[in-house]
């Protein structure tokens, strides 16, 4: 297990060039939150907040992202939520578990902004519910069909 780790918070306008272990750098006129990876590797991590992917919880005290932040592009592969300035593990993802997620973030995406992709998996979708019985294929392994 993984050791408990706090973290502070600094709401900026600017992310500053050089970034302190254990802070996360809110800046709400750029929707952007930073903070260095809480594994340790250093790398920066940036979690853009808008309706299609992070959101920030402020209580006046403490903050909350959602959702987690895998890094899976980084050689650590980290994944944790910050809850309450906490840093809570998660487990690793599988690389099929990854792609899933990509798939979803993309279609999210496309579907909030009007984009082609959205509106092709939505009649798939669709067509899978007014088919009397199960559908032969899974949700995924529709998209994951579509996008091959």
């Amino acid at each position: 297990m993984k050791r408990k780790i706090s973290l502070k918070h600094e709401f900026v306008e600017y992310i500053p060039d050089k970034l302190k272990d254990g802070t996360v750098y809110v800046s709400i006129a750029f929707s952007t939150v930073v903070h260095k990876c809480c594994c340790g590797c250093g790398n920066e991590v940036i979690t853009p907040l808008s309706p299609t992917d992070w959101k920030l919880i402020f209580d006046g005290q403490s903050i909350s992202l959602y959702p987690s932040i895998g890094n899976w592009n980084f050689a650590c592969r980290s994944h944790y939520w910050i809850e309450c300035n906490i840093v809570k593990w998660a487990p690793q993802w599988s690389q099929e578990k990854i792609k899933a997620g990509r798939t979803n973030d993309a279609f999210v995406k496309e579907k909030y902004f009007g984009g082609t992709i959205g509106k092709i998996v939505h009649e798939k979708i669709a067509d899978a519910r007014i088919t009397k019985g199960k559908p032969k294929e899974s949700f995924w392994q529709t998209i994951k069909k579509w996008l091959s």
